[in-house]
């Protein structure tokens, strides 16, 4: 987490000095004791305003202080479309908990509960690529402290690791 907290904060620095990124960070780590995913997604505030505004028809949209709906409903149904884990072949059931603002950022909170032991892990995550062709979305996965990282983009947005768990 301190790692990904410097790094936003370094992309915060250079994205407003030089130019737009568009980037999120997820992190996914494999809790073997309470047989669970543990997700954490955190995304550009800015980036997904401008997102969730087009998606939801909704141009006056405030991403801190939506009217219409709330912002985990909306982001419920948008991590359902633009996220999947993928366990051994076996498509997994995430279930949204909740978000937090953190700076210039949401820290959004998913998990994935009775995971049996795996070998292999697919992740899709297309969020906000409908948006920005430029996007990436970096994923870090940690089991057993062993830490392995993909970055999906536009034209790979899934991709797979794998992990001995003996």
């Amino acid at each position: 987490m301190i790692l990904v907290n410097w790094f936003f904060s370094l992309v915060s620095v250079f994205a407003s000095a030089l130019h737009p990124i568009h980037i999120s960070v997820t992190d996914i780590e494999f809790d073997e004791k309470a047989k669970s995913l543990e997700i954490m997604s955190r995304i550009f505030m800015d980036d997904l305003e401008t997102a969730l505004r087009e998606r939801y028809k909704m141009p006056e949209l405030d991403v801190l202080a939506p009217k219409d709906r709330t912002l985990d409903d909306m982001m419920r149904e948008y991590f359902n479309e633009k996220f999947t884990v993928t366990l051994d072949r076996k498509l997994q059931r995430i279930n949204y908990l909740g978000h937090e603002a953190d700076g210039d950022s949401f820290v959004f909170y998913i998990e994935v509960t009775n995971v049996k032991k795996w070998k292999e892990i697919q992740v899709m995550n297309s969020v906000l690529m409908e948006k920005h062709p430029d996007q990436s979305n970096i994923v870090h996965v940690s089991v057993r402290g062993d830490i392995k990282s993909l970055r999906l983009k536009q034209d790979n947005p899934s991709d797979k690791l794998s992990f001995d768990l003996k």
